[in-house]
């Protein structure tokens, strides 16, 4: 009588879909962008808060409110991506949200960075939280721009 004897391994590969967290998501353009977006944000309100003395204190009011409001806003956005958590409410439609979202934030970041530009007095704090918020306002164009494909689809004009 003989005996054979079989020994089989299994092994278990993980994608980058699977678990909670998603490193991989800061990796891409529209991860990086958006680091860059709150880098940048952060950057206008510390540059804001640690002025003294400011020049147009409406003005810089308004910058501030713009500034921290969108900053809350990516953050939420970001951590969103990197949770995974729009997977879990497919209800909305996150790339039109964004889209939208950014739309609306880079018109008011750009007003706000132009109003602190006039107005900030050659403090030169206030001088960096305006060229910072130029900096985020492109940054918001570029992310608008390369997600206009996946939220709009192809041109109108385009035959299939």
């Amino acid at each position: 009588m003989s005996h054979t004897v079989m020994t089989t391994t299994t092994t278990t590969v993980r994608s980058s879909g699977d678990g909670v967290l998603n490193l991989g998501y800061s990796r891409t353009i529209p991860g990086l962008l958006k680091i860059g977006q709150l880098l940048s944000l952060l950057i206008v309100l510390l540059c804001i808060r640690l002025s003294n003395g400011w020049p147009g204190w409406a003005a810089f009011q308004f910058f501030e409110v713009v500034v921290l409001w969108f900053l809350m806003a990516f953050l939420i956005f970001f951590l969103m991506h990197l949770f995974r958590l729009q997977t879990k409410m497919p209800c909305i439609n996150w790339p039109l949200t964004e889209f939208f979202h950014y739309s609306v934030g880079s018109v008011l970041i750009f007003i706000a960075s132009i109003i602190a530009a006039v107005n900030c007095g050659g403090v030169s704090s206030l001088v960096v939280a305006s060229v910072f918020g130029f900096i985020a306002t492109f940054l918001m164009v570029v992310n608008l721009w390369t997600s206009y494909s996946v939220t709009c689809g192809p041109t109108a004009g385009a035959s299939v």
